[in-house]
Order: structure tokens, then C-alpha cells, then sequence
């Protein structure tokens, strides 16, 4: 991967690793990872290989035990510092033999995905007020994604909001999972019957390049 975002937030590290926010806050609370993947300095963020990591420990949950998995992360840092060495990474220990390829491709997959949700979504006073919709429409981020999480098939979706693209659609979820609205939204009936939520402006971070 060319570009990585180089420092991810509590949210986005957890669509990046493919957990759930509590498990990444509980990756912190238990000192899991070593301390110079993540800082807790303002807030949590993470460092854009501690994913790997994170995705490694509750991945194998049911094949290894805790005190194995720690041990491997411990073998894993001594060994692999960049992201290419991530790719390639082996680690021994005892009869146990972890290749980290997948999980890394896993990884990168979700970041691709990640940043092209970001780069979609744009915050433009002269529309809606500054609320994030997808580039090219007016059609609010947060109401796509409340659609899809609700079970609204795609197809669905598309016939209501034609000026959206199938990725579009995917990507939307993936945006408000990364990117949670801030207090809670309030329900409102949008075309085609679907329900959306109108949330207020939410400030993101820059991405930078790795």
C-alpha cells in the first residue's frame, strides 16, 4: 500500500482491524499491544500496524490461548517493523507456527476501503449546512448507512437515492462506522420511505501519508 493513514482513531482501528470498538478499548485497558503502537495522550489512537496486531488476537481467540497470542506479538515486534516486513512475517514459537499474510491482507483490504469512504464524503457549508454527504450529491452519509444497517436491501436503496453508486452505498456503512455521528441522531422519513438521521457537523481528521 502506497499511502496509509498514520494514525488511526479508536473507531477506525476497529474497522481496520474487524472488531468492535469495546474490544479495542479493551486491547488498551489490558495492555496487549506494546505501548508504542498506540498513545493515549488527548485521546487513543493507534498506530496503523497495531490493526495487524489487534486483528492477530482475537482472530485466533479459539486456536490459542491468551498467554500464546502474547507471546506471539512480543516475537512479531522483535522481527517485523514495517509494513512489507508485516506481509512476509513468520513467527516460531515452540510447535506453533503463525504466518501473518493473511491477516495483514485482511488488514490492508479494510484500510483501502476505509480511505476511500473518507475521501467520499465531503463537509460543504453551502450544502445541507455543512452536513457530510457523499461527494457529487446531497444525499447525507449517515442516512445511507442508518438504511443499510437497518436491512434495507441495496437495490432498494439505489431506486431511492439514484444519483448513488453501488460502492457508494457499501462505503456509506463503512463512513459512519469509522466515523460515528456525534449524539444521537434524530429519526426522520427520507425518499422512498427510507428512514435516515440528521445529524450535526462532525469535524474529521486529516488523513496523512505514511
Amino acid at each position: 500500500m502506497e499511502t496509509l493513514m498514520d494514525r488511526l482513531t479508536t473507531s477506525e482501528a476497529a474497522v481496520a482491524a474487524g472488531v468492535s470498538v469495546p474490544q479495542i478499548h479493551r486491547i488498551i485497558d489490558e495492555k496487549i499491544l506494546p505501548e508504542d503502537l498506540y498513545s493515549t495522550t488527548q485521546m487513543r489512537t493507534f498506530r496503523t500496524d497495531a490493526c495487524i496486531l489487534i486483528a492477530f488476537y482475537f482472530e485466533t481467540a479459539e486456536s490459542l490461548t491468551a498467554q500464546a497470542r502474547l507471546r506471539t506479538i512480543r516475537n512479531a515486534m522483535a522481527h517485523c517493523g514495517s509494513w512489507e516486513q508485516w506481509q512476509n512475517c513468520i513467527v516460531e514459537d515452540h510447535s506453533i507456527t503463525v504466518r501473518f499474510f493473511d491477516i495483514w491482507k485482511g488488514v490492508e483490504e479494510r484500510l483501502h476501503q476505509l480511505m476511500r469512504a473518507r475521501e467520499m464524503v465531503i463537509e460543504d457549508p453551502e450544502i445541507l449546512s455543512g452536513t457530510p454527504v457523499i461527494k457529487g450529491t446531497r444525499v447525507p452519509v449517515y442516512d445511507i448507512a442508518a438504511a443499510v444497517d437497518s436491512g434495507t436491501p441495496k437495490d432498494r436503496i439505489l431506486k431511492s437515492y439514484p444519483s448513488l453508486k453501488d460502492w457508494q452505498v457499501e462505503l456509506a456503512s463503512v463512513y459512519a462506522k469509522a466515523v460515528p455521528p456525534r449524539g444521537r441522531p434524530k429519526r426522520v422519513s427520507s425518499a422512498g420511505g427510507l428512514q435516515g438521521s440528521i445529524t450535526k457537523k462532525r469535524l474529521r481528521t486529516p488523513l496523512s501519508g505514511r
